[in-house]
């Protein structure tokens, strides 16, 4: 005959070993829906940075905003990008800068492109577009300050 108090704990036991398997199998439930919902992250992540690539791979300007304002936004130079995919206003700077005999000045850019540059608030947003071009790999600015194309 079996003991009763030894079958009491063997009936208690098996009650916490089966409370466990459920709880056990409701975290492997959570897991495996974790994981998939994981996998689809990433699938939508592997397509969106395909589409980013795409899109930064196109030849033309991207326009932005700022301020409320449309704005053409400047590519970096890269193989494939060439400066007709800059604005006009862009593409004209650099051919100013290309047909100076050496490194110039942004005040001879200036005459060449036709800013008045006895007035310095109309210099300086022409400064900034050298500048702007220099950032992204079309020009070159030397320590004097003065601009030149990119070798």
């Amino acid at each position: 005959m079996l003991d009763p108090e030894l079958l009491e704990r063997i009936i208690a036991r098996r009650a916490e070993l089966d409370e466990l398997e459920e709880q056990l199998a409701k975290q492997l439930a959570e897991v495996r829906a974790e994981r998939d919902e994981l996998a689809i992250a990433e699938r939508v992540l592997e397509r969106m940075a395909g589409q980013l690539a795409e899109e930064r791979a196109q030849v033309g300007p991207v326009p932005g905003q700022v301020g409320g304002r449309a704005v053409m936004l400047i590519p970096r130079r890269a193989p494939g990008v060439e400066e007709d995919s800059l604005p006009w206003d862009y593409q004209r700077i650099i051919t100013a800068v290309r047909q100076a005999a050496g490194p110039v000045m942004a005040r001879e850019v200036g005459e060449v492109v036709g800013v008045d540059v006895s007035v310095k608030a109309k210099l300086e947003p022409l400064r900034s577009k050298l500048v702007r071009l220099v950032d992204r790999g079309w020009l070159r600015k030397l320590p004097d300050g003065r601009f030149t194309t990119r070798l």
